[in-house]
Parts: C-alpha cells; structure tokens; sequence
C-alpha cells in the first residue's frame, strides 16, 4: 500500500474538504453567481469559496508557506521558500455546463522547483498524488505512463484555444500534423487532469499552450514520477514561466518533438 506523506495527507484533507462544497455547487450550478474575467474565462462562486477553504486550510496546517493563488494572487511565504500552489477549480467552464470532468489541484514548489502535487477529480473520486522521488499514484495504485512506441497506436490530449485566445493558426497545424499520424486527439478541458492522465497511461501525451502555473505545476509532477518527460514545446524547462507544454511517454517523445519543431520552422 503507498503510504503518504505528512505533507501529502495535508494537501488531501484540504482538497477533500473543499471538494465537499463543490460537489454541493456542482449539484446546483445553474444558482451560482458568475462573473467573467476575460472572453470565455469565467469565474464562479464555487471557484471562490473552494480557493478560500484550501487557503484556510492549507494556511493552517502549513503557516509558514506562502500562497499562488489563481484568484487571490501571491500572498509571500513567512519562510521565504515554500508556496502552495492553487488552482480550486480546474475546468470551470465544464462545471458550469454540468459536465463532471473538472478537479482541484494543489503544488508545492520549494524556491522555484515542484517538490509534491495533488490533483483530485471529486466526481470520479480519483486522487492524483506524486512526491519527487516517491513515485506517482491514484488512490493507492502506483502509476506508470504508457509504453506505445508508435504513434498510430496513441491518443493525446490538448486543449483548445478559445475566444479571447491567440494562436488559433498555430494550434489548427499542430492538431492537422498530430490528427495525421495517431489514433486520435481529446479535448477534455482540465489541463490538471490531462497531465494526470498521461501519468496513467489512459493517454500517451498532451500538450498545449497559455497556461498559467497553477493549471500544471501539480500535474507536472505527476506525470514526471510516472515517468513521463515533460518539457516545452521547443525542449526548454520553463514550462510554469512560459505557460506551453508537452508531456509524453519516452517511445514518442522525439516524433511528438519533431511535430512542433517542423512547424516552428515553418515546414
């Protein structure tokens, strides 16, 4: 049995308890108050209250650490070193159409290194949880990326680029050029969840572009302790500064490169 962490078991109480009153608001969605932040990027009330718990929270089992908080902004580390970082509610736009695929996700960075992430989808009731060097696991099952090697063999995930977003162009020859040589794409709309998924080998890649750090800082770790490489798109390490990604299984990682490479060059 994977045994957690103490630092671990605080991220899963304070996910779990915010958990609660979102499936609550889930079950009621369409009596939540909402508000736009941008072109199709929506804000809800259950975003707010479930980012309010996991401060709480988080503040009270872990005072010291200072909060990235994708609603509430940074609020400075007492240490110096340590920040949760927070995204309450992953996939709003699925909540509020009523789809259940959506999820809270929790990091930990120590200065500028992820050192622990948690991703729980509260409808499926599937907990994402990796420590580095401690491997990466859903529930208590250890968790591996997938071993396809061909790409005709594999499905991938991204997500798409909406109203208000750049780079439709772009994103519509990485779709053509992937969608050409694979079994498939999905769009789910959680980019936590995503990474997740890589993780467990339910899909051989994802990747995707402006995200911010607190969509994948908990899933980049997830997916690296199970083994995937997870880098930009261009191979750069930068991936919660510059906000574009890819993480894949290692027997496809060169041809999915070679994909974004041909079309940075214009080929």
């Amino acid at each position: 049995m994977a045994r957690k962490s103490a630092l671990i078991n605080a991220m899963e109480l304070s996910a779990r308890k915010a958990a609660r009153k979102m499936l609550r608001d889930f079950n009621e969605v369409e009596h939540l108050q909402v508000s736009r932040k941008g072109p199709a990027d929506f804000v809800s009330q259950a975003d707010l209250t479930a980012e309010a718990t996991l401060r709480e929270e988080l503040g009270r089992l872990r005072p010291d650490y200072g909060f990235i908080l994708e609603e509430g902004g940074v609020v400075e580390a007492k240490d110096g070193i340590h920040y949760w970082v927070v995204d309450p509610l992953d996939g709003t736009t699925n909540f509020l159409h009523g789809l259940p695929h959506f999820a809270i996700s929790i990091a930990v960075k120590a200065g500028k290194e992820v050192i622990a992430g948690l991703v729980l989808d509260p409808v499926k009731d599937e907990l994402f949880w990796a420590e580095k060097g401690q491997g990466s696991y859903m529930n208590e099952r250890r968790l591996r990326v997938s071993s396809r090697s061909r790409m005709t063999d594999c499905i991938f995930a991204t997500g798409i680029p909406f109203n208000g977003v750049a780079d439709h162009e772009k994103f519509l020859k990485e779709l053509a050029s992937v969608m050409a040589v694979s079994a498939g794409v999905r769009r789910y709309g959680a980019a936590s969840l995503d990474l997740a998924y890589v993780a467990a080998g339910r899909f051989d890649g994802f990747w995707e572009r402006n995200l911010s750090e607190w969509d994948i800082a908990a899933g980049i770790i997830i997916a690296r302790e199970a083994g995937a490489l997870v880098s930009q798109l261009d191979g750069g390490e930068r991936m919660l500064e510059k906000g574009d990604i890819l993480a894949t299984n290692a027997g496809i990682n060169g041809a999915m490169m070679e994909i974004f490479r041909k079309i940075r060059l214009g080929r």
